[in-house]
């Protein structure tokens, strides 16, 4: 069934495109797929990205972390984009970014955004007056019929999630977004998430395991990732240290190495926080240069355990077995690889992350390793 709200027509003639996101590293993992159909269908035209940062901000201290957001280095290197702006982390940057997208004159913007999509459908908007504008549309409650003028601001409407009431994937909702909005049909197999790592970022992981005395050929390497943006999603460095203590007295897991990871502004209290508890062949890593650092080092590792953020999902792209701990409140972000993928949830709904035990990471371990081959790494 044809559901293509922008006209075939328009993007026959059509030479640029500006899609506006609000894009975090796991929505990048699955719309980069999207992009590439996009491109595939439309080889003539030309894709530009403005990537909105949320955490924009007046506070000057947090501009330095907000210039790095590693997510840059990867929709600049993916040879998908023409142009990125990425200057949006704070005001005066957000003035200059509006500006000169208005010197694009884009024909077209589209807005892909469930986050106060009557916002992006003003932004989209303001980054081209005279365009062809198509957004995400929410339901509207009463309490919500301000937005409805907002809206009138699209010419094109793409529906939020069109699966209510169905067990779907985010990467089914976001491959729903470009086939209403392009008439592009993606296949179930053309949605898992994927990453190309230059070599150079490959080398180094290898290298920084070897520096710290990590022999791969002797012992299992498990990554650890305890922290996402938001509270609701972490997990207590004291469970962490908890667990990495029980793994290394279980039978299957003694000699393992770790390596426990934390964004650049949080490494050094991490590292001084797990210092007390005397963690035997434990490091820390932060991708503090490049972007690809990080599944560069998740893709030399055994396991990965992470709570509900980019790196359950880099896990998948990397083909490296995954244990998320997450929350009851979106399911539809649980890793995609169902095989290689286990999921702890929350007891409650209203849970957060650190709801989760220690206990509960171990009996999952338990339930992974084959009884006949306790000495051997999981079997997923």
């Amino acid at each position: 069934m044809s559901t293509q709200q922008i006209p075939a027509d328009l993007l026959k003639k059509t030479k640029k495109i500006l899609f506006v996101a609000p894009l975090a590293i796991g929505d990048f993992s699955y719309l980069q797929n999207s992009f590439k159909a996009f491109s595939q269908a439309y080889p003539h035209i030309e894709m530009h990205l403005w990537v909105d940062e949320l955490r924009r901000t007046r506070d000057e201290r947090q501009w330095p972390f907000l210039e790095k957001y590693a997510l840059y280095d990867w929709v600049s290197d993916c040879d998908l984009f023409s142009k990125v702006y990425r200057r949006t982390y704070n005001p005066a940057l957000l003035a200059e970014s509006i500006q000169e997208a208005k010197n694009e004159e884009y024909p077209i913007v589209v807005s892909l955004s469930i986050l106060r999509p009557q916002h992006y459908a003003s932004l989209a908007r303001k980054l081209s007056p005279q365009g062809y504008i198509a957004g995400i549309k929410q339901p509207i409650s009463l309490l919500k019929l301000h937005h409805l003028f907002t809206y009138k601001k699209l010419d094109a409407t793409i529906l939020e999630n069109r699966f209510q009431g169905q067990q779907v994937h985010i990467s089914t909702i976001y491959a729903d977004w470009f086939n209403q909005a392009f008439g592009i049909e993606s296949k179930e197999e053309d949605l898992f998430p994927y990453v190309n790592i230059p070599k150079q970022w490959l080398q180094q992981a290898r290298l920084q395991l070897e520096k710290w005395g990590f022999d791969k050929t002797k012992c299992k390497v498990v990554f650890i990732n305890p922290f996402a943006k938001i509270n609701k999603r972490c997990w207590p460095l004291a469970k962490v240290a908890e667990l990495i203590k029980a793994m290394q007295a279980m039978k299957a897991w003694r000699g393992a190495c770790f390596v426990v990871s934390a964004p650049p502004e949080k490494l050094a209290q991490t590292q001084a926080t797990l210092k007390e508890y005397n963690l035997k062949n434990t490091q820390f890593f932060s991708a503090q240069e490049n972007f690809f650092q990080l599944p560069a080092m998740l893709s030399w590792c055994d396991l990965i355990i992470s709570v509900e953020t980019a790196v359950m999902h880099l896990a998948n792209a990397v083909h490296v077995p995954v244990i998320a701990l997450m929350r009851q409140k979106n399911p539809e972000w649980a890793p995609l690889d169902q095989i290689h993928s286990k999921v702890i949830t929350s007891t409650h709904r209203h849970d957060w992350v650190d709801a989760i035990s220690v206990d509960n990471v171990i009996e999952q371990l338990s339930h992974c390793v084959k009884p006949e081959i306790q000495e051997e790494a999981l079997a997923f």
